[in-house]
């Protein structure tokens, strides 16, 4: 089970919530599911120098609330906020979300901060693919991120790269572990995240798995 079932999506309305919030009908639904995946796939590209691990966007009847969770928010914010400014803008254009109408969706942006960046999926996925594409060796990449993660108290990391590993001729898998993931047991929290790192040699896909220790 622990290799066919997403590990977030198992543990939806048990330990997480989705990243979308909203109900729509019919037609309603495929625009408000094609708007999210472009706006998602947006900030994630222009927010990254930030640390950017997730975007949430709810919607109301007359509201639209883009919540970003990033490692380092004073890049976001920028000087006297004028950086959320910018980034509203963004979204309202990706959106087609008009000021000057009246008729038009209120449009919120928040800047959350992730407490311990490490601890995050995808901001650990993201920072190895980094390293992939700058042609670091595979397995210094993978054993540095483990030890990282591990000593900001997880209690279990997996991290599994498949591809052409290093630029060799035949694509292949390389994972590493430590500590314990019980990806079956609904009760834990486990996050993850999948990542491409576009290299010379073609895409190595970047896979982690990380066991939190729960709050309180």
């Amino acid at each position: 089970m622990g290799n066919k079932v997403h590990p977030i999506a198992f543990r939806l309305g048990n330990l997480y919530t989705w990243s979308s919030r909203w109900f729509g009908e019919g037609k309603r639904y495929q625009d408000f599911l094609i708007e999210d995946v472009k706006l998602r796939e947006s900030l994630m590209k222009r927010l990254k120098p930030a640390g950017i691990a997730r975007v949430d966007i709810e919607r109301s009847i007359n509201k639209v609330e883009v919540i970003v969770h990033v490692a380092r928010p004073g890049v976001v914010i920028g000087r006297g906020g004028a950086g959320v400014e910018d980034l509203k803008k963004e979204i309202a254009a990706t959106l087609k979300i008009n000021s000057n109408d009246k008729r038009a969706a209120k449009l919120e942006v928040k800047v959350e901060p992730v407490k311990e960046p490490n601890l995050n999926a995808y901001f650990v996925a993201s920072n190895i693919a980094d390293q992939l594409v700058k042609r670091m060796p595979a397995k210094r990449v993978m054993s540095q991120a483990i030890e990282k993660t591990m000593a900001v108290g997880a209690k279990g990391v997996r991290v599994r790269l498949g591809g052409r590993i290093n630029g060799a001729e035949i694509a292949r898998v390389q994972h590493d572990q430590r500590g314990v993931l019980p990806l079956s047991t609904i009760r834990e929290d486990i996050d993850f995240a999948s990542v491409p790192a576009l290299t010379r040699s073609g895409y190595v896909g970047v896979k982690v798995w990380i066991s939190r220790k729960k709050e309180g």
